[in-house]
């Protein structure tokens, strides 16, 4: 048996029902227990990601925001969208809106729970956290807490990284030609310099790059609308009664539609996962509930703008193919492509006249990819550090094995890296959610510390001794003070 079978083998384990129900779930049990906080501070949500708050320790509020977009929007946006099309149908869309809209609660609690439990690295000028951490100190279970740590070292360390440096090689010798080697080894370099210089320096290029891709891509699709508005509402339409099975051509891969819109919509958006967690805990903000708000903004835009944005140039161009259950093409509209992010990029090409617009996504890509990767770096620094006791020569080597898994992806085969990143994003979900479903008391008693500070019109702080939150490394200590100064 070889690597790729073996590696395929326990993808399909891991990715068995049970963790497709565990992830709707989840959701489901979370909303409801915490009375559907992604809908209810809704307005709150969108004002407290562009506030202006400043961090001298750690990154802003903003900063972890742009990071989590950032490492969230990637090729599971466009790539994986066209991927859950080719597996499970139109309707699969339907199905990554729904793992959005519940999954807001998950991301919520993981990120609360990340900075409630979050701790101040020696030096006192930066913060780590996330599963691993609140696993450990609030369930108590080191075991579970290292399990998830290696898992986030082996996903977005090892197993993830090299399916965006396909892509974009793919992408760019499709619009410009260039040999996919020369594009790799680029990135590769580029990306080198960036992750050396640690979490602050990720936080300000993310800052950056993160808002100008999204609205570049976001108005590729807006005028692949307008140039196919006629046929909006039918594409709509195909989405939702796919997805139940009504839509005659797709009705005998309704499981498949459920699966891989799951699937992708918690790789694309790690609702659930815990990967956008670690770096929620690198912010500072004066309660954890404020940043918990924050996360579940860059889900929504994950997945209800950015992957519907790929969704309606791929669907409005009719250039995709759909995989029926015996292995045979449902819809042929895109020739002998394969499936992935050339859906996208010939889809932009049929649609608006010149080739320029799949040259613009390109460009677009290469954004999408490189914030990816600086998500992903953190990610995994953060928990070898976890592993290792903040040991510096051993982050050093983890950085040189970061490197080469990025550049594998000119190496491997895309259907092998799917698959890889699919096993990294499935264990660390195991393992987180079934951490936060155990601890959603604590995050529920959290969630009620904020609202009722925010309704007596001070600003939120946060005091951890009152919920039974060792705080040894004073990472609250300034905003524990000024809350026992209400006197509320």
């Amino acid at each position: 048996m070889d690597l790729a079978t073996i590696v395929t083998t326990i993808n399909d384990i891991i990715w068995a029902p049970p963790l497709v129900a565990l992830c709707l779930g989840a959701g489901v049990i979370l909303s409801i227990y915490l009375k559907f906080p992604q809908f209810r501070h809704f307005g709150k949500m969108a004002k407290l990601t562009v506030s202006a708050e400043t961090s001298e320790e750690g990154i802003t509020p903003f900063q972890a925001f742009a990071t989590t977009v950032g490492s969230r929007v990637g090729m599971g946006n466009i790539a994986g969208v066209a991927t859950a099309i080719f597996f499970g149908g139109p309707g699969a869309v339907f199905w990554m809106w729904m793992i959005t809209l519940l999954g807001g609660a998950s991301a919520f609690v993981e990120a609360t729970l990340a900075q409630a439990y979050k701790e101040k690295l020696q030096g006192g000028n930066e913060y780590v956290g996330g599963p691993a951490y609140f696993i450990e100190k609030g369930l108590k279970l080191k075991w579970l807490a290292v399990l998830f740590a290696i898992a986030t070292v082996i996903g977005p360390g090892i197993t993830m990284p090299g399916l965006h440096t396909n892509s974009i090689a793919n992408v760019f010798h499709n619009a410009f030609g260039t040999p996919e080697i020369v594009v790799g080894t680029i990135l590769t370099a580029v990306l080198a310099l960036v992750v050396c210089g640690g979490v602050k320096r990720i936080g300000k290029v993310a800052e950056i790059l993160a808002p100008v891709m999204c609205v570049v891509y976001i108005l590729l699709a807006l005028i692949v609308i307008v140039l196919r508005i006629t046929e909006l509402p039918g594409v709509i339409g195909l989405i939702v009664k796919s997805a139940f099975g009504a839509e005659a051509a797709f009705s005998g891969i309704v499981g498949s539609m459920i699966s891989w819109g799951v699937k992708r919509g918690v790789y694309s958006n790690e609702a659930g996962q815990g990967s956008g967690a670690i770096v929620c805990a690198a912010s500072e903000t004066s309660h954890p509930a404020k940043q918990g708000l924050v996360q579940v903004f860059s889900v929504f835009i994950d997945t209800l703008v950015i992957c519907s944005a790929s969704a309606v140039i791929i669907l409005l161009s009719g250039y995709y193919n759909v995989q029926g259950a015996d292995g045979a093409m449902i819809v042929n509209g895109a020739g002998d492509t394969a499936y992935g992010i050339l859906y996208a990029q010939e889809g932009l090409n049929a649609v608006i006249p010149g080739t320029w617009s799949g040259a613009i996504l390109a460009i677009a890509t290469i954004m999408f990819v490189f914030t990816s990767l600086m998500g992903y770096y953190y990610e995994a620094e953060s928990n070898v550090n976890y592993l290792t006791k903040g040991s510096k020569n051993l982050v050093w080597v983890f950085r040189i094995v970061f490197i080469i898994s990025v550049f594998s992806g000119n190496l491997i085969k895309s259907d092998a890296l799917w698959t890889m990143g699919d096993l990294g994003c499935g264990l660390m979900a195991w393992f987180n959610i079934i951490a936060i479903l155990l601890l959603a008391k604590k995050c529920k008693e959290i969630l009620i510390d904020f609202e009722k500070q925010d309704k007596a019109g001070v600003e939120p702080c946060f005091d951890p001794a009152e919920f039974g939150i060792e705080d040894k490394t004073g990472a609250w200590e300034k905003y524990a003070e000024k809350k026992r100064s209400y006197h509320i």
